[in-house]
């Protein structure tokens, strides 16, 4: 199975503990409490998306806004419509 899907994220960094908050506009918003230096932000991320659909941090990735608040997040072996469902979306 070689399939994966990608999400728009706006990540608040910094926040209140790590949440997946749904979707707004299409855009999933996410809050984790590590700060956004040295990737910390989004290797958090990643954990906390990888955990909420079931599958490995290490078929999680940040493909675009590294260095962003809004990000593009790829989920390997994961189609669209199974990420969206698994995500609340």
């Amino acid at each position: 199975m070689n399939d994966s899907a990608r999400v728009s994220v706006r990540l608040r960094p910094r926040g209140r503990g790590d949440a997946l908050l749904g979707f707004e506009d299409g855009v999933l918003r996410a809050r984790v409490s590590a700060p956004p230096t040295d990737g910390r932000a989004n290797r958090a991320l990643c954990k906390l998306i990888a955990a909420q659909v079931g599958v490995a941090p290490s078929r999680v990735s940040v493909v675009r806004g590294a260095k962003s608040r809004d990000k593009v997040v790829e989920v390997e072996s994961l189609g669209a419509d199974e990420l969206a469902e698994r995500l609340g979306g």
